[in-house]
């Protein structure tokens, strides 16, 4: 997804391209992704000669948010509190992150 969000419109070898070395995929693999990623409406998939252009019909935002919100949902409860409590407490969590998190709930709070 990543890869058609940056790229628009591409062919299956272009997301090969994108993603297949640093992954260790095949081109038949990427095309087995698409073709799920098809048939659950994520992407397009429109003919162009012998091959399929592929764009995403789900844009990066609405898909970030409801993956977040199920992953706060499935692991911690539905609490966020409770995601970035643990974050702290595993140390994953830089000082400029703390910093962005702080001036973000600053600007968030009315």
């Amino acid at each position: 997804m990543e890869a058609l969000w940056e790229g628009g419109t591409l062919s299956a070898a272009d997301v090969c391209d994108a993603v297949c070395e640093p992954r260790g995929w095949s081109l038949a693999t990427v095309k087995t992704l698409l073709s799920r990623l098809v048939s659950k409406n994520a992407i397009a998939a429109q003919p162009d000669g012998r091959r399929f252009l592929y764009s995403p019909l789900i844009a990066r935002s609405d898909y970030v948010g409801g993956e977040s919100r199920r992953l706060v949902d499935r692991l911690f409860g539905g609490s966020a509190s409770s995601l970035f409590a643990h974050l702290a407490e595993q140390e994953a969590l830089s000082e400029e992150d703390l910093a962005d998190i702080e001036a973000l709930l600053k600007e968030l709070k009315p």
